[in-house]
């Protein structure tokens, strides 16, 4: 847990707090820190008053965040790539993949659909999709790895779940994985940010993520980690002028493919995406990543216990620290009316498929937390 002087630190760094509202959404969208907002206004002064082409300073900019990024989830800089989104990424790995016909690709029947449509447009190609079914809203690695068959290629998971937060054990399924030669992906979407992760501990060959929510930075910014194992054995599409090592030698035709990851980055960045990146990113390690990680899932336990004595049940009641991370929901026939209750007291939140689902990051505090649970007790 953040120590009293490091939370009130850290609040400080949020204006919307000094609002009479609670957000407790973050696994939809992030708000912005003064950091990101000062770099922002920093950048549209640049290109409006100051250094109009700014290419080198964005490039230094983006290889302190891929460090910052690389720090987070255990791997090197060079096997990160910026992209627009979650989507696209996975698009990336979904055609790249040299596919056979009978190839099959599990899912799950939870995951959001960033995860599930990029995999199922590939059955013109004769690639099948196991959906494995959940059970209470989650899918454990063990239903995974039972679903898996000869001709299993590919796993392809949220870190943690969107609806219920239930975090995977992703080394375990990503040994069997690694065993079995099977290609493990993983949407962290819904886990960067609030959680670290370690991509070489889980066997993980593909990583997407999206920097809106937990990351707290812009819409339209994302990137992505591939191994180099996987990026040898993919076809690389899409491809573009900055996608070959001599992208700036421009009529000198020749496509001889970037040995890093930076192949993926086919054209221009966006720059005040990446610039948010950075500086939330500096906001995020000046914490420590464990740190910010230690105090989200304190504040998830608390609240599922809390929520637990006003007669809602939260999904992820009795789980270790291991499946939890920074979602706490509950099933409700009334989900809607509390959700319009708890928006009326200004606590941000939201419903998904008649889930009430409360996300909130490392600078919520127990006292709001203790909010909430009074206006659903007061229910």
């Amino acid at each position: 847990m953040l120590p009293d002087s490091q939370l009130e630190l850290a609040r400080s760094y949020f204006p919307h707090l000094k609002s009479s509202k609670m957000y407790f959404n973050h696994a939809s969208t992030g708000p912005m820190s003064v950091k990101v907002k000062n770099a922002l206004n920093s950048y549209i002064k640049m290109r409006s008053e100051g250094e109009i082409d700014n290419y080198k300073k964005l490039l230094k900019f983006a290889a302190e965040s891929k460090e910052m990024i690389a720090g987070l989830i255990n791997s090197t800089a060079d096997r990160i790539a910026f992209t627009s989104n979650t989507s696209s990424g996975l698009n990336i790995l979904a055609q790249g993949i040299r596919w056979k016909k009978d190839d099959r690709i599990i899912l799950n029947d939870v995951e959001f659909p960033a995860n599930v449509y990029p995999f199922l447009n590939l059955k013109e190609l004769g690639v099948e999709v196991d959906f494995v079914k959940s059970e209470n809203g989650i899918v454990t690695a063990d239903a995974l790895i039972d679903a898996i068959t000869e001709n299993t290629k590919l796993i392809s998971v949220s870190y943690v779940q969107f609806l219920s937060g239930y975090r995977i054990d992703l080394e375990k399924l990503g040994k069997v994985c690694s065993e079995k030669n099977i290609i493990l992906s993983v949407d962290a979407i819904q886990g960067l940010g609030a959680l670290t992760i370690d991509v070489d501990k889980c066997h993980i060959d593909f990583l997407s993520c999206g920097t809106q929510k937990w990351l707290l930075g812009l819409q339209g910014m994302a990137f992505i980690y591939v191994s180099e194992e996987l990026q040898n054995e993919m076809r690389t599409v899409p491809v573009g002028w900055l996608s070959v090592e001599n992208a700036w030698d421009f009529l000198d035709y020749k496509l001889d493919l970037k040995k890093n990851a930076n192949r993926y980055q086919i054209g221009t960045l966006n720059s005040a995406g990446v610039y948010a990146l950075h500086s939330s990113l500096e906001l995020f390690r000046g914490f420590g990543f464990i740190n910010i990680e230690k105090t989200v899932l304190e504040n998830t336990k608390y609240f599922i216990s809390e929520i637990d004595k006003t007669g809602f049940n939260p999904l992820l009641t009795g789980l270790s620290n291991e499946n939890l991370s920074g979602i706490t929901s509950f099933k409700s026939d009334e989900a809607d009316n509390i959700f319009k209750y708890l928006s009326e007291r200004n606590i941000i939140l939201a419903v998904r498929e008649g889930i009430v689902r409360l996300s909130p990051h490392f600078y919520n505090t127990k006292e709001e937390i203790d909010k909430v649970v009074t206006e659903l007790k007061n229910y």
